[in-house]
């Protein structure tokens, strides 16, 4: 399956945690991230994870473009609802997508 693992910047940690617990499922699937949250997950835990830019920057449009062509199965989303995101308008079309799709 292709797995995508975004998280907001007070969720990174506990992404790690995660993909740390879960590494031998994980390593089984194609994983993609956006740019500092793949960065991150691939320096703690060895996986290999195809990054995208980081979220600001378009990362989430480029998993929400996936998603909408049937491209990715699973999205792991840690979101942080209390810090305020300049790229709110992308992080809400991707999880539109995610409800969609």
């Amino acid at each position: 399956m292709k797995v995508a693992l975004i998280a907001h910047d007070r969720k990174k940690d506990l992404m790690i945690q995660l993909c740390t617990a879960y590494k031998a499922i994980l390593q089984e699937h194609e994983l993609f991230a956006t740019g500092t949250t793949g960065t991150r997950i691939m320096e703690a835990t060895g996986l290999d994870v195809h990054r995208f830019k980081s979220g600001p920057l378009g990362g989430d449009q480029q998993i929400g473009a996936m998603i909408s062509q049937n491209e990715m199965d699973v999205v792991i989303f840690l979101r942080d609802p209390l810090a305020a995101m300049p790229h709110e308008p992308d992080v809400t079309a991707l999880i539109r997508l995610s409800d969609v799709y």
